[in-house]
């Protein structure tokens, strides 16, 4: 299989990050890990990659600083796999994601998850961009500008 060309000299912020968490199971682990998933064999389980994929994911992951390993809680021999504060920083990312799914991949009454707030047990409100005063932002009144960073 050919090695794809990497992004991560790329300008566009969108092409670095999709570069490193784009694919399918990278996003899944990070969803799983925010979810509280810690333990390899709990990964797997859930989302029924093949270890090989599994190991690879979690060890880019640590790589980038996505996830640490650390002892398990519990004591025993096993290592856990948390999320750092650059992971946990992806749940807006996962947040978006998520309600684009159910707004336009499910079917009016098709069973799916939702996310709640846990003291509330209210859903999560509808994620907007918004502009400087507030006001929700649409795709046409927003462009991409480079800049250099100091």
């Amino acid at each position: 299989m050919a090695k794809r060309k990497s992004l991560q000299q790329d300008d566009c912020p969108v092409a670095r990050a999709v570069d490193l968490v784009g694919d399918r199971w990278s996003m899944l682990i990070v969803r799983d890990a925010l979810d509280g998933i810690r333990r390899f064999g709990d990964f797997q389980r859930n989302l029924g990659v093949a270890r090989n994929i599994l190991s690879d994911r979690l060890s880019l992951l640590v790589e980038e600083g996505l996830l640490a390993i650390q002892p398990a809680s519990d004591g025993s021999a096993y290592q856990e796999y948390v999320l750092t504060s650059k992971g946990e920083s992806l749940f807006p990312a996962i947040l978006a994601l998520r309600q684009w799914g159910e707004r336009h991949l499910f079917a009016a009454g098709e069973a799916h998850s939702v996310l709640l707030e846990k003291d509330s047990g209210k859903r999560v409100s509808v994620m907007q961009p918004r502009d400087h005063e507030g006001h929700i932002l649409k795709p046409a009144q927003a462009m991409v500008k480079k800049i250099v960073r100091k």
